[in-house]
């Protein structure tokens, strides 16, 4: 079975290409998320629910269940993927977002929902400018520059919706998450400034999920790629 590895905002596939070097396997699928990089499909609009049916529909291409792994709004579609859609499932790892019925979005997400000030937000973040930003967060300077150079109009429009689409995604997607049956990896930075442990170990409390920290951020992909391989391959080998 492939593994998929689902990027999240405002990235594309190439969070994941330092993890990618460090895993034995080959057999890897890293789409971007429609408008992340890649073409929107007619009549898209960009809401949690579409992503959700998109990435349900790259799994099913597949054809045999996967060992999916998710970053950020990646973790979030791939939590949701897991509780709805099990049979499409072997394993899952995720980190940097977690479905929780008493998380509230950090300030940047409130203002990117905010009708007007998202807009004048993103009017005013030029990709040079986001580099900064993205480096004192904790993603690598080389990491920064490549996602700044994608952080262009589509995609800030993209990220809008899917924002404003999810003001709620945790009483809406929450309750699901107690029916969730497979093995399942929590990776977390323990210096996420966008999601605390806390609402982590709550997620591998409730579903049963391994746990493991690195000493980073929310962008651990980049931060720490060659430990994030090692603990993939260990949850993979049921370890």
């Amino acid at each position: 079975m492939p593994a998929l590895f689902l990027h999240g905002v405002p990235d594309t596939h190439h969070l994941w290409d330092g993890v990618r070097s460090h895993l034995s396997r080959k057999d890897i699928i890293a789409p971007d998320m429609p408008g992340f990089g890649s073409d929107l499909p007619p009549g898209f609009g960009c809401t949690k629910e579409e992503y959700l049916h998109w990435l349900i529909a790259e799994v099913e291409k597949a054809g045999e269940p996967v060992d999916i792994v998710g970053h950020d709004w990646g973790a979030l579609l791939v939590e949701r993927l897991v509780s709805v859609r099990p049979d499409l499932v072997r394993t899952w790892a995720a980190g940097a977002g977690a479905i929780d019925e008493n998380y509230t979005w950090h300030q940047v997400a409130q203002v990117w929902q905010t009708p007007g000030m998202g807009e004048q937000f993103m009017q005013q973040m030029a990709p040079q400018a986001s580099i900064p930003i993205f480096v004192a967060d904790g993603m690598p300077q080389a990491v920064a520059e490549e996602v700044a150079a994608g952080f262009d109009d589509r995609m800030k429009s993209a990220i809008l919706s899917l924002y404003r689409s999810a003001v709620n995604i945790g009483k809406e997607w929450g309750p699901d998450l107690d029916t969730v049956n497979r093995p399942g990896l929590l990776i977390w930075g323990e210096e996420d400034q966008y999601m605390a442990l806390d609402f982590a170990r709550h997620m591998a409390g409730r579903t049963g999920a391994k746990f493991v920290t690195l000493p980073g951020g929310h962008w651990w992909p980049a931060q720490f790629p060659k430990e994030t391989a090692a603990a993939l391959e260990q949850h993979w080998a049921g370890n």
